[in-house]
């Protein structure tokens, strides 16, 4: 717990303020209710920790589009595979960062 909390603060002191990623820029603009800017930067911080800029653009055209996540996952090429275990890496850093 204390390393998540640490690697938190870190990846958040290190990000230029006001600079959205891309995970926090579809999070903020998806048209769910509980998507506040305090819960998308917290996403967006554990985007920051857990998946690349690669996969960070990829993953937010999720928000957009959650058939794009669907085929993902339910792809047998390797690269879809790896990219959805990082994506399960990054939700499970994200529930435990942001609730």
């Amino acid at each position: 717990m204390k390393k998540t909390i640490l690697l938190t603060v870190t990846v958040m002191m290190a990000a230029p303020m006001g600079h959205a990623n891309a995970i926090e820029r579809a999070c903020n603009q998806s048209d769910q209710r509980a998507a506040t800017p305090q819960l998308c930067g917290c996403i967006g911080t554990a985007a920051q920790v857990t998946l690349n800029r690669s996969d960070q653009r990829q993953v937010a055209g999720f928000f957009r589009n959650p058939q794009r996540a669907q085929d993902m996952r339910m792809s047998d090429r390797p690269r879809d595979e790896a990219l959805w275990d990082r994506y399960r890496a990054f939700g499970n850093a994200a529930k435990a960062m942001c609730g």
